[in-house]
C-alpha cells in the first residue's frame, strides 16, 4: 500500500506540473528557439544542416561557405528530430491541415499578434505546431520528471511527503524552471538530465542501484556536453561524485565510454558543416560578434556588474525574481553544519558556485529575452534541493514558516506575471515586472495559451488552468502518506544523536588518554 500511496503522489505531481507547463505553448518568433527548431526541420525534411530555407525566422545562426546554419549547440535539435520524423506523416494529413487552417482564422489568436505584422499565415501555423509538440516531449515532460525526482532525493532530509511535494512545486512553479520548461532551449534539458544523473549516482553510492547504471549516467552527461557548453562545469562535479561513490570504480570506465556516442555525434556535425571538430558555431554568427570576440568566447573575468545583475540586480537579479531560492543558500548552512552528506552537499555548492561565476564573467550575462537569469537555470534543482536541509532544521519554528511563506508566495506570482505577461518574454526593460510584465497584464494581454482553443481570450483563458492547479493540488495533498509534522525535526534529531554520540566517544576516549598519560609517567 505504502508503494501505491508513494506512486499515487508522484504521477498526481507529475501531471499537475506536466499541465502548468504544456498550458503556455513556447513563443513565436523567438530567435534562440527558431534556430534550434530550423535545424531539426532541415535534418528531418531537407536531410541537411543546413537551414537556408528556415533562415529569416531568426537571427541566431551561422555563416559559412555562403550557407546558414544554426549556431547553438546541437543536442536538443537533434533530440527533437525524430519526434519530428514520427509526427510528421500525421501532420500532413488533410484532417490536421483542416485544423491549422481553422487557427490560422481564429479571431482569439488573431488578437494575440502584433497589429503591424504578417498575420497568421499556414506555414507559420504549422512551425508553431511543431514547435510546440517537439518541446512539449523534449522539454515538459523531462522538467516534469525532474520534479519527481527532487521529490524522491528530498528523502534524503527524511522529510514527510508534503514537504517534499512542496519544495518539488515551489522549484518546478516558483523559480526560473517554470518559464523554461516549454521552452525550445537546452537549459532546463540539461538540468533534468543533471539532476537525474547526481540522484542515480547517489542510489548507486547507496547500494540501492546497480552500478550498471552509471552507464546511464554516461550517456545523460554525454547529452548533456552538447546541449549547453557550460554546463560541462557541473558535468565535471557529477563525474567526480560519480567516481567517488562508486562501489567497483572500474565502472567509471564504462560511464566514459557510454558518453562518447553524443560527443562524437556532435564531432560529426560540426565536422560536416565547419571542417573542424570542435564547437565554433559561435565563430560564424552573423550578429553579435563584438560579444562573441570579447575574452574567450565572451568570457571577460569575473565582473561585479554582471553578478549583481543575475543575482539581486532589478533587471535580471535571481534572487529579487525568486526570494525563495535565499532560502535554499540558507540550507547550505544547515546542511553543513550537520555534517550528513557533504560529500552530496559539496556537489550542490559546486552547481551553484560555478555557474554564478561563470556568468558572472560573461559580457551576454543578461541573456537578452528571457525571464530571470536564464543561463543560470541548470544550476537551480541543485540550489532547491537546499531548501530541503532548511526545513529538515527549521521547520517545525514559526519564524521558517513564515519565511518561506512569504518568499514563496512572491516568487510565484513574479515568476508567472513575467512568464505569462504578454506574448513574448521580457525583453532589456530596466524593471521587467513593473515596465513591461505588468501593463501587459493590466492590459489583458495574457500570452497564447490552451485556453485560447476554447475560444477564451486574456485573463478568462487562465480559468481552465486555475480550476486543474486547484483539483490538482487538493488531490495530490490529500494524497500524501503521512502529514507534513510527522517528519519535523527529524533532521535535527539525527544531528542530535549525533552530536550525542561523538560526545560520548569523547568521554570514552579521555580515560583511555588518562591512562596511557599516567603509564607513560611511571
Amino acid at each position: 500500500m505504502r508503494f501505491i500511496s508513494r506512486l499515487r503522489v508522484e504521477i498526481l505531481l507529475f501531471l499537475l506540473l506536466l499541465t502548468c507547463y504544456a498550458y503556455f505553448p513556447p513563443r513565436w518568433a523567438d530567435w534562440n528557439q527558431n534556430s534550434r527548431l530550423n535545424l531539426t526541420l532541415a535534418i528531418v525534411d531537407d536531410g541537411s544542416f543546413q537551414i537556408d530555407r528556415f533562415v529569416a525566422n531568426t537571427g541566431d545562426y551561422a555563416k559559412y561557405n555562403g550557407h546558414y546554419y544554426s549556431d547553438k549547440a546541437p543536442g536538443t535539435s537533434f533530440l527533437a528530430a525524430p519526434v519530428y520524423a514520427a509526427v510528421r506523416p500525421i501532420l500532413q494529413t488533410a484532417a490536421v491541415q483542416r485544423i491549422i487552417e481553422r487557427i490560422t482564422s481564429s479571431a482569439t489568436f488573431g488578437e494575440t499578434l502584433r497589429p503591424n505584422g504578417s498575420g497568421l499565415a499556414t506555414e507559420k501555423v504549422y512551425f508553431a505546431l511543431v514547435l510546440m509538440i517537439v518541446a512539449f516531449v523534449t522539454v515538459a515532460v523531462p522538467s516534469a520528471l525532474l520534479g519527481v525526482v527532487l521529490y524522491r532525493f528530498l528523502e534524503l532530509f527524511n522529510l514527510a511527503a508534503g514537504w517534499r511535494v512542496m519544495i518539488a512545486l515551489i522549484y518546478g512553479l516558483a523559480t526560473p524552471a517554470f518559464p523554461y520548461s516549454n521552452a525550445f532551449m537546452g537549459h532546463q534539458q540539461v538540468a533534468a538530465m543533471l539532476f537525474a544523473s547526481f540522484w542515480v549516482a547517489f542510489l548507486i553510492g547507496q547500494r540501492r542501484l546497480s552500478p550498471r547504471w552509471s552507464l546511464l549516467i554516461g550517456v545523460l552527461l554525454g547529452w548533456t556536453l552538447i546541449t549547453e557548453y557550460p554546463a560541462a562545469l557541473i558535468v565535471a562535479g557529477v563525474g567526480l561524485y560519480l567516481l567517488a561513490a562508486l562501489p567497483d570504480r572500474r565502472w567509471i570506465a564504462g560511464a566514459a565510454l557510454a558518453g562518447i556516442p553524443p560527443l562524437a555525434l556532435m564531432m560529426a556535425y560540426n565536422y560536416a558543416i565547419f571542417g573542424t571538430v570542435l564547437p565554433v558555431g559561435y565563430k560564424y554568427s552573423e550578429l553579435w560578434q563584438a560579444e562573441h570576440q570579447t575574452g574567450f568566447m565572451s568570457l571577460a573575468g569575473l565582473n561585479r556588474e554582471a553578478l549583481w545583475g543575475i543575482t539581486f540586480g532589478v533587471h535580471r537579479g535571481l534572487f529579487l525574481l525568486a526570494p525563495v531560492l535565499l532560502i535554499g543558500l540558507a540550507g547550505f548552512v544547515a546542511w553543513w553544519r550537520s555534517r550528513m552528506h557533504r560529500r552530496e552537499l559539496v556537489v550542490c555548492v559546486w552547481a551553484v558556485v560555478s555557474f554564478l561565476l561563470f556568468n558572472g564573467s560573461s559580457v551576454m550575462w543578461s541573456g537578452g529575452f528571457g525571464v530571470g537569469p536564464r543561463y543560470l537555470v541548470p544550476m537551480l534543482p541543485f540550489l532547491a534541493f537546499g531548501i530541503g536541509a532548511f526545513i529538515a532544521t527549521w521547520g517545525a519554528r514559526w519564524w521558517a514558516r513564515m519565511a518561506l511563506g512569504i518568499a514563496g508566495v512572491w516568487s510565484f506570482l513574479n515568476v508567472w506575471a513575467q512568464t505569462i505577461g504578454g506574448q513574448s518574454f521580457p525583453q532589456y526593460q530596466p524593471n521587467p515586472l513593473l515596465d513591461y510584465s505588468l501593463p501587459e497584464l493590466a492590459a489583458g494581454n495574457v500570452a497564447r495559451n490552451l485556453g485560447m482553443a476554447l475560444d477564451l481570450g486574456g485573463w478568462a483563458s487562465l480559468l481552465p488552468l486555475a480550476l486543474v492547479m486547484l483539483i490538482g493540488m487538493a488531490m495530490l495533498f490529500h494524497s500524501v502518506e503521512k502529514p507534513m509534522l510527522a517528519a519535523e525535526g527529524r533532521w535535527a534529531e539525527i544531528q542530535g544523536q549525533r552530536t550525542e554520540h561523538q560526545e560520548l566517544s569523547a568521554e570514552n576516549r579521555e580515560p583511555r588518554t588518562r591512562n596511557r598519560e599516567l603509564r607513560a609517567e611511571h
